[in-house]
């Protein structure tokens, strides 16, 4: 522990006069020059503060071997689920250790596949990233949107699947859109934003989304503008085809909110409007299939937790809506129809179940789920009888399942094999209590057979927001940890969806403090029931989980001895200023608001330090190409922070370059990264 004891010398971070005016609370912003990425001041920082983080990191001696095991045991081949359009099955593989999964096609699935497109040929490092796909649907063409650098902005192009070639087609500026294609394979509807300024298009605000088609073999200014709203510019659309290729449904989303409305067109008569089916954002509407004008949806409508409803679009009257599968004590996740029977995926208590009904809503059967993880998968056509899904668990890496709808029988289609003995691991879930008494679940991993003696090193990580449920998953990197003796903890906390919509409530806007609350609480517990001490507890969460990190470690920088934040929204002050964060107002509140800037400035992380406190041992980490969360945040809060630390644990900052919020980073990335993050949590917990 001795050279934890070191005190660091941290870069000049340079103070300004700058102070905003909220609603007569004055608040001083000193590192405001740090929101501009491409200045040279910034750069100059980022450089010497990597350089001082590089440094600490590389003197680590355990770290090259975090590394050596990280990298052998990610050397196992990973399945995606195979899907299947026309007569052709499609499905990813990793085989261990690639940057990116690899796209193979198949005819049958005992045939060798091909390899249809292998995004690590698109460049040299593997930050160029498949962000999107969508195949015609008769299986000849496929549609695929790259994203370079981690970068949220998609470019989409068409390629041949017989031949692998690729089309002229070439699509830009899109970003938070798939692709549908028509029926005759002509073209197919997405959605994008105008051209925003090449210098800033990193930081600058998206607003008035377009839904076009673009037609095959013509230039993207020639593509049919089929909806947009100049009145509502946060409004979002996302066109999907009914399976019978005869409807266009337009889901209309604004910000993360998951309230939406629906609307449609029919695609027979080539002079059909939009109708706007469902026009108030009074609840969460997801398509699931129609027959003819009958339209099914799972909605939270007078249903917090779910539920399957009929609407004919015939008689649209909210009176004449049918419903077909009621409210249950879990929590409706999604529905799908296969062999002419729904199924339906369930939370319950944060863990997968799978219910089949048929269409008039009747219990048929229950998928039997290999243990307590998590199933996702279950897609295909309505007619189809078989269909995959992959199943996963803390300690079980993603299996693929083979399932017979008419039997309903499962059969192991794909079994990774990984380099370690899942027999010497054990998951259980606890239930504690928060502060104000809401019972909330936890899962907790560890070797078999620990001591509960409290000295065990821990890693607490949540989410808690945005309707986000966290359930169990099979992490390489977090097996590394678990091997050195790692207790690995996830509580369920307010403000995720494993409860429904009430759940999601409870832990939004001026609630949130509740999500803090179960985050500590779950760290109380953990303690009080000798898991671990505070010397030996580390906390961690990415995004609105950095946000929760940040929180909870100026609230109680006495109950944690390491806390790693990651592409955080630390300053909740101006978080709506930039890219897509104006959206999360629907979940955070604004500044802006008089009844809601109290509370939001009562826990954003970057007003909360105070100078003069001894903060745990931090590493903050953020991507210089990420235009979701802003680095901006971190790399304030980077600054206060240090300014503000008194007690002599490191505050560290670790910038990742060429990468952003996180989606499609390369393994090499996240391998260099998970051996910082567990070496900082050897030198800093003491083992």
């Amino acid at each position: 522990m001795s050279n934890s004891k070191k005190l660091l010398s941290y870069p000049h971070s340079p103070k300004s006069n700058q102070a905003d005016n909220y609603h007569d609370t004055v608040v001083a912003d000193p590192y405001r020059w740090l929101e501009n990425p491409d200045s040279e001041e910034t750069k100059a920082w980022v450089e010497a503060q990597n350089q001082v983080t590089f440094a600490y990191l590389g003197e680590i001696p355990v770290r090259e071997k975090i590394k050596q095991r990280l990298t052998k045991i990610w050397d196992y081949e990973k399945y995606g689920i195979p899907f299947k359009e026309g007569d052709s099955y499609f499905y990813f593989k990793n085989d261990g250790l690639q940057n990116q999964s690899v796209l193979y096609v198949l005819k049958n699935l005992e045939d060798e596949p091909r390899v249809l497109l292998d995004p690590n040929k698109l460049s040299e490092d593997g930050t160029v990233a498949l962000a999107g796909l969508s195949i015609s649907e008769d299986g000849k063409l496929l549609a695929y949107g790259l994203s370079t650098s981690g970068s949220d902005w998609q470019e989409w192009k068409v390629r041949n699947v017989e031949t692998g070639e690729d089309l002229q087609d070439h699509l830009k500026w899109i970003k938070f859109s798939g692709a549908s294609w028509t029926h005759d394979h002509q073209g197919f509807f997405y959605s994008r934003y105008d051209e925003p300024n090449e210098k800033t298009k990193l930081e600058d605000v998206n607003y008035y989304q377009k839904l076009y088609y673009h037609k095959l073999g013509t230039p993207q200014s020639a593509d049919v503008l089929i909806y947009h709203r100049p009145d509502q510019k946060e409004w979002g659309f996302s066109g999907g085809i009914t399976e019978d290729g005869k409807y266009l449904i337009i889901s209309v989303w604004l910000g993360t909110d998951p309230r939406n409305l629906v609307f449609y067109k029919d695609l027979t008569n080539p002079n059909a409007e939009v109708v706007e089916l469902i026009k108030e954002f009074e609840a969460n509407y997801s398509f699931i299939d129609n027959n003819n004008s009958l339209f099914y949806f799972r909605t939270d409508l007078n249903a917090p937790r779910g539920r399957v409803i009929a609407i004919d679009t015939k008689q649209i009257a909210p009176e004449n809506w049918q419903e077909i599968i009621p409210q249950s004590a879990e929590t409706l996740e999604s529905v799908g129809i296969l062999n002419n029977q729904f199924v339906a995926d369930y939370l319950q208590d944060a863990h997968s179940q799978i219910k089949i009904f048929d269409l008039k809503g009747t219990f048929v059967r229950e998928v039997e789920l290999p243990g307590l993880g998590s199933a996702d998968g279950f897609g295909g056509k309505r007619d189809d009888t078989e269909t995959f899904y992959s199943f996963t668990s803390f300690t079980t890496p993603g299996t693929i399942y083979r399932y017979n709808m008419v039997t309903g029988k499962s059969e192991v289609f794909r079994q990774p094999k990984v380099d370690f003995n899942p027999d010497d691991y054990e998951t259980r879930q606890v239930f504690y209590q928060s502060k104000d008494g809401t019972k909330v679940p936890m899962f907790i991993t560890h070797k078999k057979g620990i001591k509960l003696d409290g000295n065990n090193p821990t890693y607490l990580y949540a989410y808690g927001g945005f309707n986000v449920s966290i359930t169990p998953s099979f992490s390489v990197s977090m097996l590394v940890w678990l091997e050195m003796g790692g207790i690995y903890a996830v509580p369920n906390i307010r403000g995720g969806g494993e409860y429904g919509e009430e759940w999601h409530q409870a832990g939004m806007k001026l609630q949130k403090q509740n999500v803090f609350d179960d985050f500590i609480a779950a760290a109380e517990w953990l303690i009080a029931n000798n898991y671990t001490k505070p010397a030996k507890l580390a906390i961690a969460g990415g995004s609105n989980g950095g946000l929760l990190v940040g929180a909870c470690m100026t609230q109680r920088p006495d109950l944690f001895g390491a806390a790693l934040p990651a592409v955080g929204v630390m300053d909740m002050l101006r978080f709506h200023k930039f890219t897509i964060g104006w959206a999360w107002v629907s979940e955070y509140g604004s500044a802006e608001n008089l009844e809601e800037f109290p509370a939001l400035y009562a826990y954003s992380p970057l007003h909360n330090l105070k100078p003069g406190t001894a903060y745990p041992a931090t590493l903050i980490t953020t991507a210089d190409h990420d235009d979701r969360v802003v680095p901006a945040h971190s790399f304030k809060f980077a600054a206060a922070l240090q300014a503000s630390q008194a007690g002599d644990a490191p505050v560290l900052i670790r910038i990742e370059t060429k990468a952003g919020h996180g989606a499609g980073k390369p393994t090499a990335k996240i391998i260099e990264e998970a051996a910082d993050k567990w070496a900082f949590l050897v030198r800093v917990l003491g083992g």
